[in-house]
């Protein structure tokens, strides 16, 4: 039995020294993390002396450990349980428990100790282990001294204790294959490869371990150009920081009140979908092309250079209820513009049945005021069979309608466009983390025409294709390879060529 005992006690040099590499290991990870946690588990510390493995609900006869546990609680009272009699092997523990576990053994030593309990064999078997893993035991300390040196350079090097650094850099090359060339204006005809990028800096702090303060910085130029406008352009490109001007893309601040509620309160930078949890389809991300992201959130103008507010609230684990407000250009000229009295204003509303399964839908309404203003009403829908999914939308948005030749907004008359995406997709394709996808769809239009290019108008709406496959070559590296179909028909010229076929490649680089 005095065997068991200090076999089972030489486990304790070996515990320290996980228990100091798990320490070291989490400072190394937390001068790497956005955030540095100062509090703990109260519950994690309230420990009790058991008196019977039977106690444990969590350990059972057929456990690998289940004969250590059991000699060192019924022969040497060394083993503590938490307060709902359960162990936890196989959890991770904190210095705290650590400590009251060796604690609750060094007692049991000293009684031994003070009531004379050591005889000559037992004193010879602690020499025989100590010489046996004189080794083992040096080694560890060796360890130990290594993990406190590297965890001193990464304290005194550190970055900050409350802000990660996390970037990102999207290449694209694309290729026009057939596009349409307008008479009015052969110059929109694509006729050579471009190229199109964007680089972001993410600086993401939080100071108490549930909130994020976000500032980034963008900078980027090309977004194909040519016709390909008339298809909205590539989804990781061009925009704020045009020709690598560098800008604050986004500036805001989240934080959670209670635990199913999140205020959010930007500066810049968040408008439409920035304010949704999720916008449901699979393709919004993957996609190399922007209509891969449904169209309806950006429709009826930008307003993401203003400040705004937004509050998202978890009814269940499932039931989610987005809200955001945006004020276009609030302070840009004057104090008397305001948050409430901008020229752009848009509202968001979605509510989100989120499984992380089979099904996850959810309703939209969405308003903008530019241009006379703008009312739209979506459902999102994804079904996820495994590796096979299938998702869509649908969106109706009525406005004030514009004059076909001026463009100019037409008094109390209203116009609508319906908008859809529907399209399919396998996760895990021949490669890990991979992902081929297509889908298609009909773009949202701001009347019965689209004076898009040179107040040219189109007769109906931008119809697209797209296929991809999204290929994870490392957590660093992502190549999506797509090829884009486009047609717009009714131009002035119909003897032009009115469809677009493109191919693209993108290289995204996380770090």
């Amino acid at each position: 039995m005095a065997k068991v005992f200090w076999q089972s006690l030489l486990a304790v040099p070996a515990a320290l020294g996980a228990a100091v590499a798990v320490s070291g290991s989490a400072i190394a990870a937390e001068a790497a993390s956005t955030v540095q946690v100062s509090n703990f588990d109260p519950d994690s510390i309230q420990l009790a002396q058991i008196t019977s493995v039977s106690e444990l609900t969590d350990v059972l006869p057929s456990d690998w450990a289940f004969q250590a546990l059991q000699s060192l609680v019924e022969n040497y009272g060394c083993i503590q349980g938490y307060p709902d009699r359960t162990f936890r092997g196989q959890r991770s523990m904190t210095r705290f428990e650590f400590a009251a576990g060796l604690n609750a053994c060094l007692d049991v030593i000293a009684t031994l100790i003070a009531q004379g309990g050591f005889g000559t064999e037992d004193l010879a078997t602690i020499r025989r282990l100590q010489e046996e893993f004189q080794a083992e035991l040096a080694t560890l300390r060796g360890r130990v001294d290594a993990l406190e040196a590297e965890t001193a350079t990464l304290r005194a090097q550190q970055f900050s204790t409350t802000t990660k650094l996390r970037g990102q850099a999207d290449f694209h090359v694309v290729v026009p294959f057939n596009t349409f060339e307008l008479a009015a204006n052969p110059a929109l005809h694509d006729t050579s490869t471009s190229v199109a990028s964007r680089a972001r800096l993410n600086f993401d702090s939080s100071f108490t371990g549930r909130d994020r303060l976000r500032i980034r910085l963008q900078a980027g130029q090309g977004d194909a150009g040519g016709a390909f406008n008339g298809y909205y352009g590539l989804a990781n490109a061009g925009n704020s920081g045009a020709n690598y001007n560098v800008g604050i893309d986004d500036f805001f601040y989240s934080f959670p009140v209670g635990n199913r509620i999140t205020v959010t309160a930007a500066a810049r930078g968040l408008s439409g979908s920035d304010w949704v949890t999720s916008t449901i389809l699979p393709f919004d991300g993957p996609g190399v092309f922007d209509p891969s992201g449904p169209r309806f959130y950006d429709f009826g103008g930008s307003t993401s250079n203003g400040a705004g507010l937004g509050v998202n609230i978890a009814f269940t684990d499932n039931i989610i209820l987005d809200v955001g407000y945006t004020a276009g250009n609030a302070g840009a000229t004057s104090p008397a513009v305001g948050i409430f009295a901008a020229n752009n204003q848009s509202y968001i509303a979605q509510l989100n049945f989120l499984t992380g399964g089979f099904l996850n839908a959810a309703v939209t309404y969405l308003h903008n005021d530019q241009l006379g203003g703008t009312d739209t009403f979506a459902g999102l829908v994804n079904l996820d069979f495994g590796n096979f999914f299938v998702a869509g939308h649908v969106a109706n948005s009525s406005f004030t309608a514009q004059d076909t030749q001026t463009t100019a907004l037409v008094p109390n008359t209203t116009s609508s466009t319906f908008s859809w995406s529907a399209g399919l997709g396998f996760n895990d394709f021949l490669l890990e983390g991979a992902q081929l996808g297509v889908y298609a769809g009909e773009a949202p239009v701001r009347a019965l025409i689209f004076p898009a290019i040179n107040d040219i108008p189109f007769a109906t709406k931008p119809f697209f294709v797209e296929g991809y496959y999204n290929i994870p070559f490392n957590r660093f590296l992502t190549v999506t390879p797509s090829l884009f179909y486009g047609s717009i028909s009714g131009l002035p010229d119909d003897a032009a060529d009115n469809d677009g076929f493109w191919g693209a490649i993108r290289a995204t680089f996380r770090f």
